[in-house]
């Protein structure tokens, strides 16, 4: 063992006082790098309402990412990294006319893979040279050979983007999860349209959305390992603080906030749309969900409610005494 330099070394011996400051240094630095991927949103809190994520969620091994496209931040994930499963992405709705890309390779999170990579996501390699690290923390694009049932369904999706790059941030694996096929081409996608036109048309302000997925037991082996955890459901929640007072009665219910969800099953899975409220009860009943579960902070309040009680005080403020 070193003997530990005396008080007067310091004193003596620049040489050991730069090693030290650049320990500390470095220390300083490897600690900025883990926190990208870890427990705090801190990085990306302006993707939730009011800067706040959903509450009681809990997953077995939740990991709270940042995630990162060509140098800028686009969404947040709450990822459970020892189901390989993504429990919730939240982001801000863009609009958008719908259309997808086809453009983009899939990618994944390098952050899960070891503290010191890019918070950049990346491109998958080839199937042979992927590194068993990544296949450990996430998973692979191998996992989904022998899920002859299942696509890969994404949580934020490209339809609910505008920006280009913004719409390639989505084909991530740690924002996908297994749907079955036909529900994810009918029920689910019909089910993004309605919302996008929805928002597109009477949400004057941002749109928050918070779309996630509730656990079952099922999964998809590869090599006699569990490689893919199946959800249960499917579900989304949208908060839109400021909106078309004037829409049209049968939407009109639906503001500030709205929500549904749907059973990832062959049949039997249509989607169900219930007030935001009514979401939050149905999840409460779900394995993983905490009694005081909430999407959104204070359920989503009405901009236009806010503008209301403040003319009306100003109005009382001006009336003669």
């Amino acid at each position: 063992m070193e003997d530990i330099p005396s008080p007067v070394c310091f004193s003596l011996c620049p040489a050991v006082r730069m090693r030290l400051f650049c320990a500390y240094i470095l220390s300083c630095s490897v600690s900025m790098v883990s926190s990208a991927v870890s427990n705090s949103f801190r990085d990306c809190s302006h993707f939730f309402y009011m800067q706040t994520p959903p509450a009681g969620i809990r997953g077995t091994s939740p990991k709270k990412i940042c995630q990162k496209f060509a140098d800028k931040l686009r969404y947040a994930t709450l990822y459970d990294s020892s189901r390989r499963l993504p429990l919730y992405s939240a982001y801000i709705f863009k609009k958008s006319d719908g259309k997808r890309r086809a453009d983009t390779p899939w990618m994944y999170e390098p952050q899960l893979v070891t503290e010191s990579e890019s918070s950049n996501m990346k491109v998958l390699p080839l199937t042979e040279d992927v590194s068993p690290l990544i296949e450990e923390s996430q998973t692979v694009l191998e996992d989904y050979i022998d899920a002859v049932e299942y696509r890969r369904g994404t949580l934020n999706p490209d339809q609910h983007q505008a920006d280009p790059d913004d719409k390639s941030s989505t084909y991530t694996l740690t924002n996908v999860v297994p749907l079955i096929t036909d529900f994810l081409e009918t029920s689910w996608s019909s089910y993004l349209g309605t919302v996008r036109r929805r928002l597109n048309n009477f949400c004057h302000g941002k749109s928050y959305i918070v779309t996630g997925v509730t656990f079952s037991a099922a999964t998809v082996k590869r090599d006699n390992r569990d490689r893919l955890s199946i959800p249960k459901h499917v579900w989304m929640g949208y908060c839109c603080p400021k909106f078309d007072r004037n829409s049209p009665y049968e939407v009109r219910f639906m503001f500030p906030s709205y929500g549904g969800y749907a059973l990832n099953e062959q049949t039997g899975n249509s989607v169900v749309e219930v007030p935001l409220k009514k979401l939050e009860t149905f999840l409460k009943s779900q394995t993983d969900f905490e009694n005081d579960m909430s999407i959104f902070y204070k359920g989503c309040v009405s901009e236009n409610t806010i503008e209301k009680k403040r003319r009306d005080l100003q109005r009382v403020d001006l009336q003669p005494k």
